[in-house]
């Protein structure tokens, strides 16, 4: 009975953390719409601000996707990372199956790699 009461509480305490998660932030939120000033708008407040200059051009300016695609290659082997780190100071407890693991999981990788050099994708002109 003393254990069913234990995970009773720990299921308490979880069920306060997420209604106080819940509400903390829509009582901000109200709080600050109760107490902003309020102003009128006016057009001049949906222009752009450069440095007290008036803009005189597209805010917007295109990107060549050749950026993304070696933002996205940086995110990949900085995840590869990531997982590599644990893995290689708990290598001594794991022993060879996580060898295996991590040598299979590297393979992936860089058959993912030399498949995005075969199509071109990492050459930049």
């Amino acid at each position: 009975m003393e254990q069913l009461n234990l995970y009773q509480n720990n299921y308490l305490i979880v069920f306060v953390f997420l209604c106080l998660g819940v509400l903390l932030p829509i009582v901000a939120l109200f709080a600050a719409k109760l107490l902003r000033p309020k102003y009128k708008q006016d057009e001049r407040k949906y222009t752009t601000y450069e440095s007290g200059m008036e803009p005189f051009s597209d805010a917007r300016v295109q990107f060549n996707v050749r950026y993304y695609v070696f933002a996205l290659m940086f995110v990949i082997f900085d995840v590869e990372t990531v997982f590599l780190y644990p893995w290689a100071v708990a290598y001594e407890k794991l022993g060879i199956f996580a060898l295996i693991e991590m040598l299979i999981f590297v393979v992936m990788l860089l058959i993912g790699l030399i498949y995005a050099w075969k199509k071109k994708v990492l050459k930049w002109i």
